[in-house]
């Protein structure tokens, strides 16, 4: 049998490296295995923790949903949806409420995290926390559970909610009977933290990504802001810099290695940095076109996403029918 996989992206920014080289693309890649069953969805609902507007929803879902066709997702091989779309998710995320110990909620990391920082600044320790952040992980696990999904691609700040939603599966079949399948966390450890321009890891808070998709211009600047030692041309370079962490996720390997040998020869940093942009641009350019075509025929992107929430509401509604049961409610 296929093994059911699901993975959601939050739309809260444009898309950067480190979510195409994190997430989609190996998504993707496993979307092309006969083994498996992609479920891959735009978590709207998730992302009204953070987004303050409707304009902000708005464009930024397309963006993640243009983003994901651009780079390869073909929605014939997978069920590609919007979560608002679905909702089954919602009921289901009810029902899950009322197994879930709310001491398993405040285990969780974003919320632990929060109550840390008020407690640091002398503040009320849920200053600040709303009912969906505390939530949040009921809502991934009833995305998650509600299709039987086996495998989750997630980074390794995300584990944590496979581990959630673990367990709110284990305390509603031990109290209603075998009904959810136990999900597993699927982490590929050598993309899970991708660099950004400082060196730390590439995220929208610390504000050091390099966006996927924008001009090549915009691109160019990017790269030419990532921070380097002071070593002048001729001297040799520390090969675990940040150029050459990106630099390997373009080429081959052979491309790669000559990389190495050419910094380690004195290669001057700003011959790095026109370097990794030529060969990133020659790498995105294909998927931005793609991306431009999308973003210009938002029409196209709406019918594939409400064909995609057409398919995953049959599965939704059979598993959603089997709780209730469960639980006796007609």
């Amino acid at each position: 049998m296929k093994k059911r996989v699901l993975t959601g992206i939050k739309p809260t920014g444009y898309a950067h490296l480190g979510n195409y080289f994190g997430a989609i693309k190996s998504a993707i890649e496993l979307s092309k295995k006969e083994d498996y069953e992609c479920f891959y969805f735009i978590a709207d609902y998730h992302a009204l923790t953070t987004l303050k507007s409707k304009e902000e929803m708005d464009e930024y879902s397309y963006n993640i949903a243009c983003t994901w066709l651009a780079c390869g997702l073909d929605p014939e091989k997978v069920v590609f949806y919007r979560q608002s779309d679905v909702p089954e998710v919602f009921e289901l995320n009810w029902i899950l409420s009322n197994v879930t110990a709310k001491g398993l909620m405040n285990r969780a990391h974003a919320y632990k995290a929060i109550v840390e920082r008020n407690e640091n600044d002398g503040e009320e320790k849920d200053n600040g926390v709303n009912m969906g952040l505390y939530n949040y992980p009921i809502l991934m696990a009833a995305d998650i559970l509600l299709f039987e999904s086996k495998l989750v691609p997630v980074g390794m700040d995300q584990k944590q909610h496979i581990e959630i939603a673990r367990d709110i599966a284990n305390c509603f079949n031990n109290k209603y009977g075998n009904c959810f399948v136990l999900p597993d966390g699927l982490i590929q450890e050598d993309v899970c933290t991708l660099v950004g321009l400082d060196g730390r890891k590439m995220s929208k808070s610390y504000g050091n990504q390099i966006q996927l998709f924008t001009t090549e211009d915009v691109l160019k600047k990017s790269i030419n802001k990532i921070v380097t030692d002071s070593r002048l041309p001729g001297e040799p370079k520390d090969v675990d810099c940040t150029i050459n962490k990106l630099y390997k996720l373009f080429v081959s390997k052979e491309q790669a290695k000559d990389f190495e040998t050419r910094l380690k020869a004195g290669l001057a940093w700003g011959e790095a940095k026109k370097e990794l942009f030529a060969v990133a641009n020659e790498y995105i350019k294909p998927m931005r076109e793609k991306f431009y075509y999308y973003q210009a025929h938002k029409n196209e992107v709406d019918d594939i996403l409400l064909n995609g929430a057409e398919k995953a509401r049959v599965i939704a509604k059979q598993m959603l029918k089997k709780v209730r049961k469960l639980i006796g409610v007609k």
